[in-house]
Parts: C-alpha cells; sequence; structure tokens
C-alpha cells in the first residue's frame, strides 16, 4: 500500500487527537510564564534494566554504548573506541539519515554503494553498507538505500573489527568498525512533538512524534513516529519523497522487560544524481556545479520496506538474565538507472545506458543468551553467552539497453530508451539469486580485578558462514560453508581516576567477494576472509570534557583479478592510523566535537607492481571534523553551531593514476528556543557547504575487490534547512 499523503495526515490527526484526549486527563490550569522543563528521555532502548547509557556534558555525545555481545559500557570501561550520538544532537542538526548524523565522526566518511543510491560509509577506510547497519543489536533489518532520522534514538559507532562483539556482517564488509542504531521508546514523561520543515529545492516535511506510559508505575509504554517528506533538492531537477511510520511498544516489569517495534517507509527518488565511473584511461575530470544533475529524467529508484524487532530479558535471579530478540525485513526495490562513464576528463565526454533493475529482500534474524555476574577470589566476572541465527534470501532481475553518448558538463537528455541490449530474469517476478544463513555461538567474559582499576575482557565466537549463488533464472551456480573461531583479548587499566589506557587484539570475519561478470570464474564467492586488528589508546575523563586517543593496526585479505583473469584471494589492505577524538562542554554556553584521523591504508601482496604499496581506493591519509555550540548570553534560548569538516586527497584506481584532490566544508546553524502559552517552541535553521564548494566528496565502493578503481560522487551543493517544532 502507498502512503499516500492524506494517509499521512489522517495518522498525524489520529495521534494528536489520542495526545490531547491523554493530556486533557492530566492538564491543571495554570496562568502566565513559566520556565519548562527539559524533556529527558530515560526509558529503555532494548529491553535492558540499565537503559540507555546518559548523554555526557554537552548533551551531543552519550557516556558509552552497546558493545556487541558485552552490552551497555561506559566507553571509559571498554577496550574498544565508541561513540554515541544522541536524538539530541540528531534534532539541532536537523539531521535526515544517518549519513548525516555520522558528518561529525572524524573516523567516518560517507560514499554510496555501487551503482545506485544507497549510503555506505568508511570507517578507518574499511567500508560498511548501509545493509550491514543493526538495528536494536540485530544486522539486516534497516531499509537498504535510505534509514529516516526519525527511526532512531541513538546511531552508536563502535570503531574497528567485531566478530565477537556483533558476529559476522551479512555483507562480507564491517572490518573498520560497527554502526548500530537504538529505537525511540515512550520516555518516562508524556512526549508530544509536532515539526514542519522546508529545505532547498522546495522540499517539505512534517513530523509526529507521540509518546505516553500507562498502567501501574508506568510499566507500559507507546511511541509513534510519524513523518513526511516530499520535494525538490538542492541539486537542480532532482525530486526525493519519503513516508515513514513507525511504532514502538515496551513493557518494564519487575523481573521481565518487553520492547517491540513495528516499521513501514517507502522511499522515491526521481532523476537523481548518479555515480560517475572514469574509464580506465583517462584523468579525473573537475568537479562540476555542485547543483548540476546530469541524471536522465526517466531515471527513478523506488524501495518499499517493512520491518520490526522484538526484545526481551528475564532475571532468572538476582544476578542471572536469559535474554531473547528477533526480527525481520521484508523488501521491494525498483530501479531504472542511467550511471555515467567520463572516457575523456578533459571535455566530460562519456557514455551511459539504461539499466533497470528489481529486487525483493527477506530477512529473518534472532539471538537468544544469558549475562550474568559472580565473583571468584576478589576477581569480579561478568559473562555473557550468546547465540545467533541469521537467515537472508535475495530475489534480483535486471535488463540493460544499448550505451548513448552524453556530457558530465552539458549532458544530454533523451526519452527513455528501450531495455532490450541484455539482461537477467524477469523484472515484474525476479527468482532468487542468493540465500545467506549465519549461525554462531559466543562466550565472553570480562573480569575486574584490584578494585576495578583493571578489566580483562576474553571471549571467543564460533562462526559459520553459509552462501548459495543462483544466476537470474534461479539456476544454482555456487556455494561454500565455512566456519571459524574468532577470539578477543582487550584490556583496560585504570591508573587513576578519569584515566583509561587500554588495548585490543580482535579479529573481524567477513563473507569472502564474489568474482565480477568480466572474471573467468564470474559469481564464485571466495572463502571468508579474516582480519587481524591490533589496538592501543588512551581515554580521558576531565569531568566536562572527554579525549580519545587510538593507535590502530589491521590487515585485511583482498579479492583480486590475477593476470590469468581468475578472481582470487590474493594479497591484503593494511591500514594503520593514529585517531584523537573530543567532545563534551568547554564552558557552559560552548560545546566541542569533533577529532582528526590520519590513515595509512595500503595494497600489500597483490602480485602486480602497478598497484603494490599503493594507496587503497577512496581512502584519503587525514580526515579532520570539527564543531563548535556556543548560546548567545545576549538573547537566551539562542544557540549557533558552526561545523568544519576536511578530508585530504584520495585516489580512485589501484594504480593512483587518478587523484581527487581533497575538500573542506563549511556548514553552519542556529535555533532559538521559547516558550508559547507553556509549551516549548524551537526555531532550528541550517546552511550546509555554506560556500557552496564544488569538490567530489568520495571515491570508492567494492570496486577495490571487483575492477581495480572507483566510482566518484559529486559533493552536496549549498542546502538551506528551517524547521519549527512545537513541544506540547
Amino acid at each position: 500500500m502507498k502512503f499516500t499523503p492524506k494517509r499521512l495526515s489522517f495518522a498525524v490527526l489520529c495521534a494528536l487527537s489520542i495526545n490531547h484526549a491523554v493530556a486533557e486527563e492530566s492538564k491543571t490550569a495554570e496562568s502566565g510564564v513559566e520556565t519548562l522543563d527539559e524533556i529527558k528521555v530515560n526509558a529503555s532502548a532494548d529491553a535492558n534494566a540499565k537503559g540507555l547509557m546518559k548523554p555526557y556534558a554537552g548533551g551531543q555525545v552519550a557516556k558509552g554504548g552497546r558493545v556487541g555481545v558485552l552490552g551497555n559500557k561506559d566507553a571509559m570501561d571498554t577496550p574498544f573506541s565508541i561513540n554515541a550520538y544522541t536524538n539530541e544532537l540528531i534534532q539541532n542538526q536537523q539531521a535526515r539519515s544517518v549519513g548525516d548524523v555520522l558528518l561529525n565522526d572524524p573516523s567516518v566518511r560517507v560514499a554510496r554503494g555501487f551503482g545506485n543510491f544507497q549510503e555506505s560509509y568508511f570507517i578507518r577506510g574499511f567500508q560498511l553498507y548501509s545493509d550491514s547497519v543493526a538495528y536494536n543489536g540485530l544486522y539486516g533489518l534497516l531499509p537498504r538505500q535510505y534509514i529516516a532520522a526519525e527511526l532512531f534514538e541513538r546511531v552508536e559507532v563502535l570503531r574497528g573489527a567485531s566478530a565477537f562483539l556483533n558476529g559476522s556482517s551479512p555483507n562480507g564488509d564491517g572490518i573498520g568498525g560497527s554502526i548500530s542504531l537504538l529505537p525511540k521508546r515512550a520516555p518516562n514523561e508524556p512526549l508530544s512533538v509536532v515539526n514542519a520543515g522546508w529545505s532547498s529545492g522546495n522540499q517539505k516535511l512534517i513530523s509526529a512524534d507521540l509518546a505516553r506510559r500507562f498502567g501501574p508505575d508506568d510499566s507500559a509504554g507507546v511511541r509513534l513516529n510519524v513523518s513526511k517528506r516530499d520535494g525538490g533538492t538542492a541539486v537542480d531537477r532532482e525530486h526525493a519523497e519519503v513516508d515513514l511510520v513507525s511504532l514502538a511498544l515496551d513493557w518494564r516489569g519487575e523481573k521481565l522487560r518487553l520492547s517491540g517495534d513495528i516499521g513501514y517507509q517507502d522511499n522515491h527518488l526521481k532523476q537523481t544524481r548518479t555515480n560517475v565511473t572514469l574509464a580506465a584511461t583517462t584523468g579525473v575530470p573537475r568537479a562540476p556545479k555542485s547543483d548540476s544533475n546530469w541524471a536522465q529524467p526517466w531515471s527513478y529508484s523506488n524501495e518499499r520496506d517493512t520491518f520490526g524487532t522484538l526484545r526481551g530479558e528475564y532475571d532468572l535471579t538476582e544476578k542471572v538474565t536469559a535474554y531473547f530478540a528477533g526480527g525481520f525485513r521484508e523488501s521491494h526495490e525498483a530501479n531504472s538507472l542511467a550511471n555515467s562513464t567520463v572516457s575523456n576528463s578533459a571535455t566530460g565526454n562519456g557514455t551511459f545506458f539504461r539499466f533497470d533493475n528489481t529486487r525483493e529482500d527477506s530477512v529473518r534474524t534472532g539471538e537468544v543468551g544469558l549475562k550474568g555476574k559472580f565473583e571468584t577470589d576478589n576477581i569480579s566476572h561478568d559473562v555473557v553467552l550468546n547465540a545467533n541465527l541469521y537467515h537472508f534470501e535475495k530475489k534480483a532481475a535486471f535488463a540493460f539497453g544499448s550505451s548513448l553518448t552524453t556530457n558530465l558538463y552539458t549532458p544530454t537528455y533523451y526519452a527513455l530508451p528501450s531495455a532490450s541490449a541484455g539482461g537477467g530474469g524477469v523484472l515484474s517476478d525476479p527468482s532468487t539469486t542468493g540465500r545467506t544463513i549465519l549461525r554462531s555461538i559466543a562466550l565472553g567474559d570480562t573480569l575486574s580485578l584490584l578494585n576495578n582499576q583493571l578489566l580483562l575482557t576474553l571471549g571467543l565466537r564460533h562462526q559459520e558462514i553459509a552462501a548459495t549463488t543462483y544466476n537470474y533464472s534461479g539456476v544454482f551456480m555456487n556455494a561454500y560453508d565455512k566456519s571459524k573461531s574468532s577470539p578477543v583479548l582487550g584490556a583496560v587499566v585504570k591508573p587513576w581516576d578519569g584515566i583509561s589506557l587500554y588495548a585490543n587484539y580482535i579479529e573481524g570475519l567477513s563473507q569472502g567477494a564474489t568474482a565480477p561478470g568480466t572474471a573467468a570464474n564470474p559469481g564464485q564467492t571466495l572463502a571468508p576472509y579474516v582480519s587481524k586488528q591490533k589496538e592501543v589508546g588512551a581515554k580521558f575523563d576531565f569531568g566536562k570534557i572527554r579525549v580519545t586517543t587510538a593507535y590502530f593496526t589491521t590487515e585485511k585479505p583482498r579479492g583480486f583479478v590475477n593476470a590469468a583473469n581468475v578472481f582470487t584471494s590474493q594479497g591484503k589492505e593494511e591500514h594503520q592510523g593514529v585517531e584523537f577524538m573530543t567532545y563534551g562542554q568547554l564552558t557552559p554556553s560552548l560545546r566541542l566535537l569533533g577529532g582528526v584521523t590520519w590513515l595509512d591504508a595500503k595494497q600489500k601482496n597483490t602480485g602486480n607492481a602497478a598497484s603494490e604499496d599503493k594507496q587503497t581506493i577512496g581512502i584519503p591519509d587525514r580526515q579532520a571534523n570539527l564543531g563548535l555550540e556556543w548560546d548567545a548570553f545576549m538573547v537566551p534560548g539562542l544557540t549557533f553551531d558552526a561545523r568544519v569538516i576536511t578530508t585530504g586527497h584520495v585516489y580512485a584506481n589501484a594504480a593512483n593514476t587518478q587523484r581527487l584532490p581533497g575538500w573542506t566544508r563549511l556548514d553552519i546553524g542556529a535555533r532559538y528556543a521559547t516558550e508559547i502559552k507553556g509549551h516549548l517552541f524551537t526555531v532550528r535553521s541550517r546552511i550546509d557547504n555554506v560556500t557552496d564548494r564544488d569538490y567530489w566528496a568520495s571515491a570508492g565502493g567494492a570496486a577495490s575487490d571487483t575492477g581495480n578503481y572507483g566510482y566518484l560522487v559529486l559533493g552536496a551543493p549549498r542546502t538551506v534547512t528551517v524547521s519549527a517544532q512545537l513541544d506540547f
């Protein structure tokens, strides 16, 4: 069912009516103007007795987050690097997606998936696709191409490999880190928020976020989010429409806690600006104007997703808790694409062809476990036993047309051409092309010694990866069933209050890459990759400011098309780097969020002199972010913010002959909060890419494993966003 504006309006009106009826029962008639208390969301996001980690000073980042099977941990108590960005930050920056939130993270750069408009993220130089983002602790449940910001309470980034902590990623990625989104829950106080906004291109937003708690001790909670975005964008002739409805329920008893979600997202893109592929023999063209659009007028991408989760835990004793979780996703995609290939970097001349595809995803996943505490010889143990199962099935079909000429700077637009040059499967009834089953069991123990001044983390996960591929007619092609045990060893030393020194050794385990269609063994999937990470670091908590520094090195096997045109596992990527991050409150009116990452990402033992020891595709040698928020003392309620993002040069091919220059971007914003008849009213405005910089934002994807080249994504143009929010 298409989620139309009428249905959205009806849902909002119903929700507001329910809210009004409940609010009338508890309203107290008071006159005059009074100071509004800050709305605090304290309810659990994952049926956990401890609830969410509290925000750190400044409110932009939480004190910690979910460390996989180890559960919620304060960042100072874990031997890993973690940041959890809060809903307060998401709202104040008017973020639309996960990618918008991660523009604040100095270890992450946002790119785009191959061939479509899917977000992807480079963490410590390794790619993570958006459908590998975890939701409420489970993989594969969120929409694949775009995840609306209205869905989540927190965006948590856990840096580094995580096979033990999270299990193997279903997409064979996640070597440099993982991203987990926490869903919204009903807070302890009634919540009623409506928001309306506008952004460049005449795109409009309307949303409602409503929550109540009921029953004895407010044990039952309900939260409803409804939103719609529709209109143009700052890119010429581009159009985007996103409809979203999500409902969250939770119940917290003395021993039993439950939470569940059901969501629906309908995402429609028209004439969206495409990626740009470079011919092997050309250089890098200058970046076009930031608002230019070479996409064909008939191109589109539609994605419809229904998804849900259920999580619960029960206290067997005071020190032992059993838990379970389950989730599903059903997705339908249809695309008609026309990605450009530039063959002359000086003139921008190139070609494109029509490429249509349909895809249906079905995901079922779940986990069960036990967690408990006990002591032996003055050593405290925090033990967890976890087993999980992930089942994914994909159906797909495609068709393409003949090559047509165009130009990057002065595009040639065509009427809808034929897509009869070739293809596979039936677009209206795609066949199963892949099936992945992941099974694992993990046992971990965090030991606390010397009055909690020494914390040791030990663990082992045994993972099985079973994958089967079929051609587009549903005929079996390849299969493998491999298993591997992945260890973890971590240590935290706290010599003084506010200082944590840490180290870890942890492995990543991912499904091997699949041979491209041009190889002599097309469709063959390599055995699982085992990546090895070593990391040391220090964390400092000065009360209102936290600082984290880390040195890490990660080695990952890589796929390569050798001289015999056979796709095989050959060589490795070696990433080493230094991170520096800080966040918190410098003064009562000044908040800080930022950092810098230096990366040395090289290709090793490739068997090809042209690429040996060269920089990995799409990975800069440095990237930095600096964000500041300032409360203007002269006008109570007025806040200004600014953010600078800078990224070093990258290469678009394995031989490093196609070099993209580095770039720096400035974003600014302001908000004003006041009171209207006893209700908080907030107006926010923002300008991203203030100087309207023309730049190639990224060059990469899975290309380093499949074709030794990358593809380019143009940076977003200057974009103005304004919104008004009423809390009542």
